[in-house]
Protein backbone atom coordinates (compact mmCIF):
# COMPACT_ATOMS: atom_id res chain seq x y z
CA UNK A 1 0.00 0.00 0.00
CA UNK A 2 1.13 3.26 -0.43
CA UNK A 3 1.59 5.06 2.75
CA UNK A 4 3.23 9.05 3.13
CA UNK A 5 4.11 8.57 -0.31
CA UNK A 6 6.01 5.77 0.38
CA UNK A 7 5.46 1.81 -0.44
CA UNK A 8 4.72 -0.62 2.98
CA UNK A 9 3.46 -4.44 2.85
CA UNK A 10 0.62 -4.92 5.02
CA UNK A 11 -1.08 -8.08 5.22
CA UNK A 12 -4.70 -8.19 6.53
CA UNK A 13 -6.33 -11.49 8.19
CA UNK A 14 -10.34 -11.61 9.81
CA UNK A 15 -12.94 -9.39 10.87
CA UNK A 16 -13.88 -7.63 13.73
CA UNK A 17 -11.86 -5.25 16.24
CA UNK A 18 -8.64 -4.34 14.64
CA UNK A 19 -5.36 -5.94 16.35
CA UNK A 20 -2.24 -3.88 14.90
CA UNK A 21 0.99 -5.85 15.12
CA UNK A 22 4.28 -3.61 14.90
CA UNK A 23 7.38 -5.34 14.51
CA UNK A 24 10.48 -4.71 15.95
CA UNK A 25 14.25 -4.28 14.07
CA UNK A 26 14.78 -7.38 11.61
CA UNK A 27 11.50 -8.53 11.70
CA UNK A 28 8.93 -8.68 9.09
CA UNK A 29 4.55 -9.82 9.54
CA UNK A 30 5.97 -13.00 9.52
CA UNK A 31 6.91 -12.27 12.98
CA UNK A 32 3.77 -12.92 13.85
CA UNK A 33 2.91 -15.72 12.18
CA UNK A 34 1.57 -18.20 15.21
CA UNK A 35 -0.64 -14.86 17.04
CA UNK A 36 -2.18 -14.11 13.81
CA UNK A 37 -3.63 -17.40 13.27
CA UNK A 38 -5.15 -17.18 16.21
CA UNK A 39 -6.12 -13.78 16.60
CA UNK A 40 -7.86 -13.63 13.08
CA UNK A 41 -10.12 -16.38 14.20
CA UNK A 42 -11.75 -13.32 16.47
CA UNK A 43 -10.27 -10.08 14.85
CA UNK A 44 -9.25 -8.21 12.12
CA UNK A 45 -5.25 -8.30 12.13
CA UNK A 46 -3.35 -5.91 10.70
CA UNK A 47 0.38 -6.30 10.24
CA UNK A 48 3.05 -4.03 8.07
CA UNK A 49 6.11 -4.01 7.56
CA UNK A 50 8.09 -1.23 8.91
CA UNK A 51 9.55 1.21 6.28
CA UNK A 52 13.14 -0.39 5.33
CA UNK A 53 12.17 -4.06 6.61
CA UNK A 54 10.93 -6.91 5.31
CA UNK A 55 9.20 -6.27 2.20
CA UNK A 56 9.12 -2.47 2.78
CA UNK A 57 11.13 -0.53 1.12
CA UNK A 58 13.44 2.47 2.58
CA UNK A 59 13.42 6.21 1.39
CA UNK A 60 15.48 7.70 3.34
CA UNK A 61 16.53 7.85 6.52
CA UNK A 62 14.49 6.30 9.25
CA UNK A 63 13.19 7.48 12.47
CA UNK A 64 10.43 6.08 15.23
CA UNK A 65 8.46 9.14 14.64
CA UNK A 66 8.35 8.45 10.93
CA UNK A 67 7.09 4.61 11.96
CA UNK A 68 4.57 6.17 14.13
CA UNK A 69 3.22 8.67 11.44
CA UNK A 70 2.94 5.47 9.45
CA UNK A 71 1.11 3.63 11.36
CA UNK A 72 -1.48 6.59 12.18
CA UNK A 73 -1.61 6.98 8.17
CA UNK A 74 -1.83 3.47 7.49
CA UNK A 75 -5.22 3.50 10.67
CA UNK A 76 -6.23 6.44 8.33
CA UNK A 77 -6.11 4.76 4.63
CA UNK A 78 -7.78 1.72 6.23
CA UNK A 79 -10.48 4.00 8.03
CA UNK A 80 -9.55 2.18 11.15
CA UNK A 81 -10.59 4.80 14.05
CA UNK A 82 -8.54 3.09 16.71
CA UNK A 83 -7.02 -0.29 17.42
CA UNK A 84 -5.28 -2.99 20.19
CA UNK A 85 -1.67 -2.51 19.69
CA UNK A 86 1.20 -4.96 20.20
CA UNK A 87 4.37 -4.99 19.67
CA UNK A 88 8.09 -6.35 20.16
CA UNK A 89 11.10 -4.79 21.06
CA UNK A 90 11.49 -1.56 19.06
CA UNK A 91 7.83 -2.29 17.78
CA UNK A 92 7.14 -1.54 21.73
CA UNK A 93 8.38 2.18 21.35
CA UNK A 94 6.26 2.64 18.53
CA UNK A 95 3.41 1.56 20.17
CA UNK A 96 4.39 3.64 23.52
CA UNK A 97 4.29 6.64 21.42
CA UNK A 98 1.00 5.97 19.97
CA UNK A 99 -0.35 5.09 22.83
CA UNK A 100 1.07 8.26 24.83
CA UNK A 101 0.65 10.80 21.99
CA UNK A 102 -2.55 9.74 20.49
CA UNK A 103 -4.67 7.85 23.21
CA UNK A 104 -7.98 8.18 21.09
CA UNK A 105 -6.40 5.56 18.45
CA UNK A 106 -5.40 2.88 21.05
CA UNK A 107 -7.63 0.82 22.79
CA UNK A 108 -5.15 -1.72 24.76
CA UNK A 109 -1.17 -2.30 24.62
CA UNK A 110 0.78 -5.19 24.38
CA UNK A 111 4.41 -4.92 24.70
CA UNK A 112 7.04 -8.30 23.99
CA UNK A 113 10.35 -7.70 25.28
CA UNK A 114 9.93 -3.80 25.83
CA UNK A 115 12.04 -1.28 25.90
CA UNK A 116 11.54 2.23 26.53
CA UNK A 117 14.90 3.29 24.72
CA UNK A 118 18.31 2.42 24.73
CA UNK A 119 20.70 2.64 26.82
CA UNK A 120 23.89 4.43 26.36
CA UNK A 121 26.05 1.69 25.35
CA UNK A 122 23.28 -0.35 23.57
CA UNK A 123 23.22 2.91 21.38
CA UNK A 124 26.76 2.74 20.37
CA UNK A 125 26.37 -0.99 19.88
CA UNK A 126 23.25 -0.73 17.40
CA UNK A 127 25.48 2.59 15.51
CA UNK A 128 28.55 -0.10 15.47
CA UNK A 129 25.98 -2.94 13.95
CA UNK A 130 24.76 -0.68 11.21
CA UNK A 131 28.50 -0.11 10.08
CA UNK A 132 29.06 -4.32 9.95
CA UNK A 133 25.66 -4.61 8.18
CA UNK A 134 26.61 -2.12 5.54
CA UNK A 135 29.98 -3.71 5.74
CA UNK A 136 29.85 -7.39 5.44
CA UNK A 137 25.86 -7.86 5.37
CA UNK A 138 23.88 -9.77 7.35
CA UNK A 139 25.25 -13.14 8.29
CA UNK A 140 27.49 -12.54 10.59
CA UNK A 141 24.55 -10.15 12.99
CA UNK A 142 22.24 -12.88 12.62
CA UNK A 143 24.82 -15.93 13.17
CA UNK A 144 25.46 -13.21 16.14
CA UNK A 145 21.42 -12.14 17.45
CA UNK A 146 20.91 -16.18 17.02
CA UNK A 147 23.70 -16.90 20.39
CA UNK A 148 22.42 -14.09 21.95
CA UNK A 149 18.99 -13.20 21.99
CA UNK A 150 17.08 -16.86 22.24
CA UNK A 151 17.40 -18.58 25.32
CA UNK A 152 19.66 -21.96 25.81
CA UNK A 153 16.81 -24.16 26.38
CA UNK A 154 15.01 -22.70 22.62
CA UNK A 155 18.26 -23.61 21.58
CA UNK A 156 18.52 -26.91 22.58
CA UNK A 157 14.85 -28.26 22.42
CA UNK A 158 13.34 -25.95 19.53
CA UNK A 159 15.96 -25.64 16.98
CA UNK A 160 13.28 -24.32 14.41
CA UNK A 161 13.29 -21.03 16.42
CA UNK A 162 16.83 -20.75 15.46
CA UNK A 163 16.41 -21.36 11.98
CA UNK A 164 13.15 -18.90 11.67
CA UNK A 165 15.61 -16.32 13.44
CA UNK A 166 18.41 -16.46 11.30
CA UNK A 167 16.63 -16.32 8.46
CA UNK A 168 14.41 -13.43 9.23
CA UNK A 169 17.43 -11.58 9.79
CA UNK A 170 19.65 -12.68 6.75
CA UNK A 171 16.26 -11.86 4.62
CA UNK A 172 16.64 -8.30 5.55
CA UNK A 173 18.04 -5.27 3.43
CA UNK A 174 21.59 -4.18 5.19
CA UNK A 175 20.98 -1.04 3.98
CA UNK A 176 17.21 -1.24 5.42
CA UNK A 177 18.42 -2.63 8.68
CA UNK A 178 21.22 -0.29 8.95
CA UNK A 179 19.05 2.49 8.96
CA UNK A 180 16.81 0.77 11.35
CA UNK A 181 19.18 0.38 13.57
CA UNK A 182 20.28 4.02 13.34
CA UNK A 183 16.50 5.23 14.23
CA UNK A 184 16.66 2.71 17.48
CA UNK A 185 19.87 4.11 18.66
CA UNK A 186 18.05 7.59 18.32
CA UNK A 187 15.03 7.06 19.81
CA UNK A 188 13.93 8.58 23.01
CA UNK A 189 11.63 7.48 25.53
CA UNK A 190 7.55 8.22 25.19
CA UNK A 191 6.13 9.56 28.24
CA UNK A 192 4.38 6.71 29.88
CA UNK A 193 3.18 8.20 32.74
CA UNK A 194 0.62 9.84 29.79
CA UNK A 195 -0.42 5.94 28.95
CA UNK A 196 -4.02 5.23 30.04
CA UNK A 197 -5.31 2.26 28.07
CA UNK A 198 -5.19 -1.46 29.18
CA UNK A 199 -1.57 -2.51 29.01
CA UNK A 200 -0.11 -6.25 29.46
CA UNK A 201 3.84 -6.61 29.39
CA UNK A 202 5.56 -9.64 28.23
CA UNK A 203 9.53 -10.84 28.34
CA UNK A 204 11.37 -14.45 29.10
CA UNK A 205 13.84 -14.82 32.23
CA UNK A 206 16.99 -14.31 29.50
CA UNK A 207 15.82 -11.34 27.91
CA UNK A 208 18.40 -9.35 27.93
CA UNK A 209 16.65 -6.12 25.87
CA UNK A 210 13.48 -6.40 27.75
CA UNK A 211 15.00 -7.76 30.69
CA UNK A 212 12.87 -8.78 33.76
CA UNK A 213 13.76 -5.90 36.02
CA UNK A 214 13.60 -3.32 33.53
CA UNK A 215 9.98 -4.73 32.46
CA UNK A 216 8.75 -4.81 36.08
CA UNK A 217 9.93 -0.86 36.24
CA UNK A 218 7.85 -0.41 32.85
CA UNK A 219 5.34 -1.77 34.26
CA UNK A 220 5.19 0.73 37.59
CA UNK A 221 5.72 3.46 35.16
CA UNK A 222 2.04 2.59 33.13
CA UNK A 223 -0.64 2.76 35.09
CA UNK A 224 -3.19 -0.29 35.68
CA UNK A 225 -0.26 -2.60 33.25
CA UNK A 226 0.06 -6.25 34.08
CA UNK A 227 3.12 -8.11 33.74
CA UNK A 228 3.88 -11.60 32.44
CA UNK A 229 7.68 -13.08 32.47
CA UNK A 230 7.71 -16.51 31.07
CA UNK A 231 10.45 -18.94 31.36
CA UNK A 232 13.85 -20.71 29.96
CA UNK A 233 12.61 -17.55 27.21
CA UNK A 234 15.15 -14.80 25.50
CA UNK A 235 14.12 -12.15 23.36
CA UNK A 236 11.65 -13.60 20.60
CA UNK A 237 8.83 -14.29 23.17
CA UNK A 238 6.31 -14.83 20.42
CA UNK A 239 8.51 -16.73 18.71
CA UNK A 240 9.97 -19.10 21.40
CA UNK A 241 7.19 -19.45 22.95
CA UNK A 242 3.67 -18.96 20.74
CA UNK A 243 1.68 -21.10 22.82
CA UNK A 244 1.74 -19.32 25.80
CA UNK A 245 1.83 -15.70 24.07
CA UNK A 246 -1.42 -16.91 22.41
CA UNK A 247 -2.89 -17.59 25.56
CA UNK A 248 -2.00 -14.75 27.15
CA UNK A 249 -3.00 -12.52 24.55
CA UNK A 250 -6.44 -13.82 24.26
CA UNK A 251 -7.01 -13.65 28.14
CA UNK A 252 -5.75 -10.00 27.78
CA UNK A 253 -8.27 -9.39 25.11
CA UNK A 254 -11.41 -11.41 27.00
CA UNK A 255 -10.72 -9.38 29.72
CA UNK A 256 -10.79 -6.16 28.07
CA UNK A 257 -13.59 -6.58 26.60
CA UNK A 258 -15.31 -7.98 29.53
CA UNK A 259 -14.54 -4.33 31.40
CA UNK A 260 -15.63 -2.98 28.19
CA UNK A 261 -18.82 -4.30 28.23
CA UNK A 262 -19.34 -3.74 32.21
CA UNK A 263 -19.21 -7.65 32.73
CA UNK A 264 -17.34 -9.39 35.32
CA UNK A 265 -15.52 -12.95 35.07
CA UNK A 266 -16.58 -16.11 37.08
CA UNK A 267 -14.33 -16.40 40.18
Amino acid sequence: MKINNKILSVEQNGEGETIMMIHGLGGSCNAWMPQREVLSNHYHVVCHDLEGSGRSPYQGELSIEGFVQDALSLMDELKIDSVHLVGHSMGTIVCQHLAANHAERVKSMVLMGPLTEPPAGARNALKDRAKLAREQGMAPIADALVEASISQESRKSQPIVCAFVREILMGQDAEGYARTCEALAAANSAKLEAISCPTLLLTGDEDKVGSPADTLKMAHQIAGSSLKIFSNTGHWTAIERPQEVNNALLNFYFSVSNKHLGCHENP
